[in-house]
């Protein structure tokens, strides 16, 4: 038995279980899943778990098998995962599409233990946004083999975006968008932001926000080509930690102006963290989201001969050791709610990282690095296995957070009865050792080439279909459902204004 398992069986004993059951019959149940230790986001336990049209019906200490049996011993029983941050089948602002589509994207999140998605419907300048999630939903409902929900991109805050489409929107399910301080054909400036963090205030949506000042950046990059450096390591030169920190400072000042919550995104440098963490301690509505790339890479991975640094670059870019270690602690003190991939998946050719060929600069490369299915593995080979996360942890990190976080809590996210039966059985001393070969993204390449990694999701269960099992996809294409979102947790959270907050909102309502 593998240590981290022993150690959580030897959990389960003490904490106790739940009662054994003689209320149901074999054919109660459309699946079981027996003998296993259940993890999660606030106990482990010993138990057995029943289903029945896709949601879990019953957990007790013994039930008797179902039309369908799996037996979990030596397993660890965790949720789902939930990934609430990836770019799928989506053409970036300097019209790049991305090289998976909703099938891929899906099979890959599955494999890696991950159950349901959470990607962007983006809306470029002069789009409608009822007709970007109109041709949103063209490109997933047919291939999806998981669960999805999606995010709004909001780049072009228009009047008819703020007042009449991002409400109706927000009704329909779509409880989440994202908007950038970064990127000439994406970003707000500052008063838009108002506008639209004072839309979300007043219709209950949460805000996702993509921090660094674009002018900062553009100053930057700017004397460097001029100077010649073109190379794929001066685009972490050109994305100065200061441009994240006082970006982060900034939006979080917009938000408390408008009593907004908001979730900086992919967040990966210590000024950012420390940042977010003092802001949290003086009750701000802020929350924390990072990625493996800022656990696992550093911007000396990106100092590669030619252009090879590419496959590493993204936005933020990965930093330094001491920022590592910033990022592993605020996963482990809640300065972070939620881990995701940032999945960002462009070919290393023409299609993608290398838009001009051998003549890319740092500024012409697609911006991003795949992660979907390798997410869950890193996190739990590194942070549950060498002791820097308990496995509860790993779960709020990786599934009940995202759950809680985006309005999902009422399906998904736990173990429990009447919830969603997506479900993930981890062998926690399986070794793999990362190829991109046996990946099932189409991007070609990994940064995580060569990684050795201790524990993996062998068993994945999505609304009580065995998805993957034994190495082998068993869902189809199109299986997967859209899944519509309720209030944010952190919009839902009962919480007094402060008197010069009422007072504002009081003079500035629309």
């Amino acid at each position: 038995m593998a240590p981290i398992l022993k150690q959580h069986v030897a959990d389960a004993a003490a904490s106790g279980a739940p009662p054994p059951s003689d209320e149901f019959r074999l054919s109660d149940f459309d699946l079981t899943i027996r003998n296993g230790t259940v993890t999660n986001a606030d106990a482990t336990f010993r138990a057995d778990i029943g289903i029945v049209d896709g949601r879990i019906a019953a957990i007790a200490d013994r039930l008797p098998a179902g039309a369908h049996d799996i037996d979990a011993s030596e397993r660890l029983v965790l949720p789902g995962g939930i990934d609430s941050h990836c770019h799928v089948e989506q053409i970036s602002s300097n019209g790049v599409m991305t090289a998976d589509d909703f099938e891929s994207a899906t099979v890959s999140a599955a494999f890696g233990g991950t159950t349901t998605i959470i990607p962007f419907a983006a809306q470029h300048r002069g789009m409608a946004l009822p007709a970007v999630v109109a041709d949103y939903h063209a490109c997933a409902g047919p291939k999806a083999v998981i669960d999805y929900g999606f995010h709004l991109i909001v780049s072009d805050p228009t009047e008819t975006a703020l007042t009449v489409d991002l409400p109706a929107l927000i009704r329909q399910g779509y409880t989440s968008f994202k908007v950038y301080m970064t990127y000439d054909k994406l970003k707000l400036d500052d008063y838009q932001m108002l506008d639209v963090l004072d839309t979300a205030s007043t219709h209950g949506a949460l805000v996702m926000v993509h921090a660094e000042n674009n002018d900062m950046i553009k100053w930057i990059a700017q004397r460097l080509l001029a100077r010649g450096h073109t190379a794929p390591k001066y685009h972490a030169v050109s994305h100065d930690p200061l441009a994240e920190s006082e970006a982060t400072h900034r939006v979080i000042a917009l938000a408390r102006l408008t009593d907004t919550p908001v979730l900086i995104v992919h967040v990966s440098g210590r000024d950012a963290v420390r940042t977010i963490r003092a802001a949290q301690t003086l009750g701000a509505r802020v929350y924390g989201e990072t990625c493996p790339q800022y656990l696992f890479l550093t911007a000396a991975d990106i100092d590669r001969p030619g252009l090879d640094g590419a496959m590493f670059c993204c936005s933020p870019p990965p930093r330094d050791a001491a920022s590592q270690e910033a990022v592993w602690e605020g996963l482990a003190n809640g300065t972070f709610q939620v881990y995701s991939s940032d999945h960002a998946p462009y070919r290393y050719d023409e299609t993608g990282k290398l838009p001009k060929g051998a003549a890319t600069t740092f500024k012409d490369m697609a911006n991003g690095v795949p992660g979907l299915e390798l997410r869950l593995p890193l996190l739990f080979s590194e942070g549950v296995g060498r002791g820097r996360l308990s496995l509860q942890q790993f779960v709020a990190l990786t599934a009940t957070n995202h759950a809680r976080m985006y309005g999902l809590a009422h399906r998904k996210g736990a173990i429990a009865v009447g919830l969603d039966a997506d479900i993930c059985l981890w062998d926690a001393g399986r070794e793999v050792t990362v190829a991109a070969a046996s990946l099932h993204d189409r991007v070609g390449y990994t940064p995580y080439e060569g990684r050795a990694l201790r524990g993996w999701p062998v068993t994945v269960i999505n609304r009580g279909r065995v998805v993957v099992a034994d190495g082998r996809l068993l869902a189809e294409r199109g299986s997967g459902m859209f899944v519509s979102r309720r209030t944010p947790g952190p919009v839902a959270m009962a919480r007094t204004p402060s008197p010069q907050t009422q007072l504002f909102k009081s003079l500035t309502a629309r």
